[in-house]
């Protein structure tokens, strides 16, 4: 595996401190070093006299032992300590070979951290497929990471759609050259199309793999796949060895081919899955209360999934941000797609709902982060937000509040935490009751 790294002002700037310089090709570096640097090669040869052992021995474990633990709220709930297995790296791995044809001589980047799982099934994804994995130092919001992905050659690169926003709105990678770029891939929260057909046009359009999963899958278990149509802002088809139906109210499964909403319920055979929790009891989270399938227990995850009549999936969230606006179950992203696109001034939404402390029908309001620059009143678009509301899902609909906010609270892997905006509005309808 080959690693690009992005240079640092923080190694080059500090004195006397040693950096080890890795060869862009070739066996020589190229160019002069400082004193205090060393080569990739001496650096490997500063251990030759040392003793080593004639030989290693490898240590047989089972598939199932564990070789990390990653936390997550792990579908819904509270934080959960999730065991990753000897099989986790290789479905991770597995997803991305053969839904992003990652391959040998790709270079594959996407923004993300030790922290998230994307982490880990990115750096698997590497090692084995054989690609080079691209290594930034840096934030990835602003052209500095640009310019890294056309310098180094990118190929595969992946993004969350909140960046993709800020990308598109503050212009920072115009000019840039990313044509090497074969495929995107998208995840972490829900899609915009219009941010979708800016980033594709980067590359003269080259496809978006979506990609939703969770921690204690090791992977995703709905996806794009490069051998179909994509469709922005959609997946095409469940990932490899993954089943899943869609649910309705009832817990009733809907017909494979019927357009519709529900809950997802996953088969519970999953390679990769994990069938234990460390701190919490695993079945039932995941399976108590769950329909039976065809003679199966399905699995929870807690997604609410969208069937086009054209058969294309989209997620519309989480179970725990669905909504009842005017006596009518609706989910949070629904809204926010429609007040995204009210008016120019708005960078997102955030849609959430709660019950004034007396009692009464759920309050909808909308959480709002304008773009650098702009300036608009709560008032004027909270009219602009329930007359967009009102045209596109259904008349019945009403925004109650409209609250401007610098910033949305999310989690380490940039995903919106809704609940916080719940707890906030909550909070101001307490506030509001008492006056």
């Amino acid at each position: 595996m080959a690693v690009c790294f992005s240079p640092s002002s923080r190694v080059v700037d500090a004195d006397p401190a040693k950096a080890i310089v890795i060869p862009a090709s070739g066996k020589d570096v190229g160019v002069q070093l400082r004193k205090q640097d060393l080569s990739w090669k001496d650096f490997v040869n500063s251990v030759n006299h040392l003793p080593r052992p004639i030989s290693y021995s490898p240590v047989y474990l089972p598939i199932d032992s564990t070789t990390s633990i990653l936390f997550s709220s792990g579908t819904t709930g509270d934080p959960k300590a999730i065991p990753w297995t000897q099989l986790s790296p290789i479905r991770g791995a597995a997803d991305w070979w053969a839904h992003g044809n990652v391959k040998p001589g790709d270079v594959f980047c996407w923004p993300t951290n030790l922290g998230w799982m994307l982490g880990p099934v990115l750096l698997y994804s590497c090692f084995l497929t054989g690609a080079t994995l691209a290594l930034y130092h840096g934030s990835p919001l602003g052209r500095g990471f640009g310019k890294f992905v056309q310098d180094a050659g990118v190929t595969n690169l992946g993004t969350v759609p909140s960046l993709v926003k800020t990308w598109k709105n503050t212009l920072c990678m115009e000019g840039l050259e990313w044509t090497k770029i074969t495929s995107f891939a998208s995840t972490g929260e829900a899609s915009n199309i219009d941010d979708d057909i800016w980033l594709s046009s980067r590359a003269y359009y080259k496809p978006i793999v979506e990609v939703c999963g969770g921690t204690e899958l090791a992977s995703s278990y709905i996806i794009g796949s490069l051998e179909q149509p994509q469709a922005f802002g959609a997946f095409s088809s469940a990932s490899m060895t993954t089943g899943f139906v869609i649910l309705d109210e009832n817990g009733v499964p809907y017909p494979h081919d019927q357009a519709c909403i529900g809950e997802v319920g996953l088969f519970p055979r999953h390679m990769g899955a994990t069938d234990r929790l460390l701190n919490a009891d695993h079945e039932e989270v995941y399976f108590k209360g769950m329909p039976m399938y065809k003679g199966m227990k399905l699995r929870r995850h807690g997604d609410i999934i969208k069937r086009t009549a054209g058969g294309y999936f989209i997620v519309q969230g989480r179970a725990d941000d669905t909504m009842n606006v005017g006596g009518i179950k609706t989910s949070s992203i629904e809204i926010e797609r429609v007040c995204d696109r009210a008016d120019e001034s708005v960078l997102e939404t955030a849609a959430v709902t709660a019950a004034p402390p007396i009692g009464g029908p759920e309050q909808l309001a909308i959480f709002v982060v304008l773009k650098k620059g702009f300036n608009s009143e709560p008032d004027r678009l909270k009219k602009l937000f329930s007359k967009a509301i009102q045209m596109n899902l259904n008349p019945l609909f009403k925004v109650n509040f409209v609250k401007i906010v610098p910033e949305f609270p999310r989690t380490s892997s940039n995903k919106l935490l809704r609940r916080v905006l719940r707890d906030q509005l909550k909070h101001d309808l307490y506030i509001q009751s008492k006056i």
